[in-house]
């Protein structure tokens, strides 16, 4: 909820792991203006447990004011170690260093230097009795506590930021936050690791993303260390190769991690969303939030874009009177961090305007400065989202806006896509099908690369259009822009011939096929006919009416699936039409499933099997994707 603040102000796989465990930012103020200007001092800060948390300082050597204090807590390291060493640039962008903080950075524990077990996504303790009972929260504030009493020079104000995991560890920060904290910026904050964020959405594993990462995050640390963890060895640069010959996901651990990464077996010995999921759900306990919150996320991240708006949500909804707003731009996973791009395009796909530098200059550096030093103006709309397709920024009231209408967009046969509901014309099946071969998945992206390629959210969907197991679907084109403001429902009745099968339902821009190619264009990137993927979402089917208790299929049994596509702010052009993808495999951004009723992480592979997939369209089974659009 918006509250005033003042007048309105014009507002290779070894560089993946530099920008994975770097805190600091890439483009740089230089090494030595940073030793020039700032005094580095580390420190073992005591928890109320005893445990103490590694946390390097830096204090401007100017002394003649004081400053707020900037905390970023990670579990990706705070190199460079050694009191002596100096990173090349402090805080969240370059433009922080020169306007006067101390900056500070934490190992959380368990994690390098810090002493203590590492425990992923610690589950929040809403009722601590002993000092023994710990948690991200706890830690925050004790690191705060410590601070304001051992720091010189500090004005007694105190900022959090970060993204990802460590947007998560702002978020559990600001839950009975220190008194001292006046602003935070939880960037792509986690909050559910089971319905939407990273390693899984709606109970589907997210193979390409999990099996990366998790001999970063997965691996137990036997004592503190500066050392970096190693990274797996593909062996090759094609992850659809490598995962299907990799064969069932219960060879994963056999063949390649062989007991080393604890956390890949924990997550698939957890395939519902049972208390161990429930328990890293931060949801529940981000209520009665007294600092001033910027929540940022990319309408274009692939990791965490679930626990933007989850966050933003639930601080509007459990927080009366917090100093809440939000901030969307069209960026992939922290694109919008110093060292980052420019935010002027992804993938082949341009939006025209340096979005990232506006977004750091005009609202991140403007933020801290008024909260925490009382400085200019910061008076932000509720909502700050940019509209991708128009590529402008848009302010609104409330996000979604509250002016939205319903649109249905029906499926018909012949692979139309329209507002009237269908018909059941003489001559017309009352379905379309497809045969889904867990031997022959769907690939999620055209290009070669071994991780999950981020540009995938943008990507042109026409190679995945051509294939058999896709059902495609699009309007005539429109005689008018239209405008997508909010979440999409994707309302499916289907049936399949076996007892389990996954649902992906891809939201498609296609361009007009006189659309110019991008000048200049080493690529040979063609854009005429392009078919720009705007949001796309799978649902494991057997968690279709719950995440908690699934149930298999009845084969050949018509199956209402309803899934909510994540939100978007989107303008279809004039001239451009709306298209509709739906397949059962998107591998291996998601693991293949069986298609039988199975423990997919001890599955056979046996247990795998073709099925044949039904979409209905009837009248009385009708399927259709229901969206909010700006009148």
């Amino acid at each position: 909820m918006r509250r005033h603040r003042g007048p309105s102000r014009s507002t290779s796989i070894a560089a993946v792991l530099l920008l994975l465990l770097s805190p600091h930012t890439l483009r740089a103020q230089g090494n030595g203006y940073v030793k020039t200007h700032y005094t580095k001092f580390e420190h073992q800060i005591p928890m109320r447990d005893g445990g103490r948390l590694f946390t390097a300082v830096y204090v401007p050597r100017d002394t003649a004011q004081t400053y707020p204090l900037l905390l970023l807590r990670t579990q990706s390291g705070v190199r460079p170690y050694g009191a002596d060493q100096y990173p090349n640039d402090l805080g969240p962008s370059p433009l922080f260093g020169k306007a006067g903080y101390i900056f500070v950075y934490q190992d959380i524990r368990g994690r390098w230097m810090s002493e203590g077990s590492f425990v992923n996504m610690r589950p929040h303790d809403p009722a601590k009795k002993t000092p023994q009972d710990v948690d991200e929260s706890s830690d925050a504030y004790d690191t705060i506590d410590w601070l304001l009493k051992k720091v010189p020079n500090h004005n007694g104000k105190v900022g959090l930021y970060g993204t990802s995991y460590r947007g998560f560890l702002v978020a559990a920060g600001l839950i009975d936050a220190h008194t001292a904290v006046k602003a935070a910026v939880p960037g792509a904050p986690i909050m559910d690791w089971f319905v939407g964020d990273d390693w899984h959405h709606n109970g589907a594993l997210f193979l390409a993303h999990a099996f990366f990462y998790m001999p970063l995050q997965g691996k137990l640390r036997p004592a503190p260390t500066m050392k970096p963890p190693a990274l797996f060895d593909f062996g090759t640069p094609d992850a659809y190769d490598f995962y299907l010959r990799m064969g069932p996901l219960a060879n994963a651990d056999a063949r390649h991690f062989k007991g080393e990464v604890p956390f890949w077996n924990e997550v698939l010995r957890h395939g519902t969303y049972d208390d161990y999921w429930k328990a890293r759900d931060l949801r529940p306990h981000l209520r009665n939030i007294k600092p001033a919150v910027m929540t940022v996320g990319g309408w274009f991240d692939a990791e965490n874009l679930f626990g933007a708006l989850e966050a933003y949500r639930r601080i509007e909804a459990t927080s009366p009177g917090a100093n809440s707003v939000l901030v969307m731009g069209p960026w992939l996973h922290g694109g919008w961090n110093g060292g980052q791009a420019d935010g002027s395009s992804l993938g082949h796909v341009s939006f025209h305007s340096k979005t990232a530098d506006f977004y750091r200059e005009q609202l991140e550096l403007p933020f801290f400065e008024f909260h925490l030093k009382g400085k200019g103006e910061f008076n932000p709309p509720e909502a700050r989202v940019f509209e991708t397709g128009t590529n402008r920024w848009r302010e609104y009231a409330s996000w979604p806006p509250r002016d939205t209408k319903l649109l249905a967009l029906h499926f018909h046969p012949a692979g139309r896509l329209a507002p009237q509901p269908p018909g059941d014309a003489v001559g017309h099946t009352p379905f379309d099908e497809y045969l889904s071969d867990p031997a022959k998945p769907v690939p999620y992206t055209d290009k070669i690369g071994i991780r999950m390629l981020p540009e995938y959210m943008v990507a042109d969907q026409r190679f995945a259009a051509r294939r058999p197991d896709v059902l495609v679907y699009e309007t005539e084109p429109l005689d008018r822009d239209i405008t997508l403001a909010g979440p999409i429902l994707a309302d499916l009745h289907v049936s399949t011939s076996g007892t389990d099968a996954d649902w992906v339902v891809k939201l498609v821009d296609v361009y007009p096929n006189d659309t110019p190619d991008p000048s200049p264009n080493p690529a040979g990137v063609r854009m005429g006919g392009y078919q720009q993927l705007v949001r796309g979402e799978v649902m494991r089917g057997k968690f279709r009416d719950s995440l908690e208790k699934p149930e298999p299929f009845t084969p050949g049994k018509p199956t209402a699936v309803r899934l909510q596509l994540p939100d978007v702010c989107h303008t279809f052009r004039s001239g451009h039409r709306i298209m509709v993808q739906v397949q059962s495999s998107w591998f291996p951004l998601v693991d293949r499933n069986p298609q039988s009723y199975v423990d997919i992480a001890t599955a056979k592979e046996s247990d795998s099997r073709t099925a044949t997939q039904r979409l209905r369209r009837s009248r009385e089974l009708p399927s259709r994707l229901v969206m909010q659009v700006l009148p």
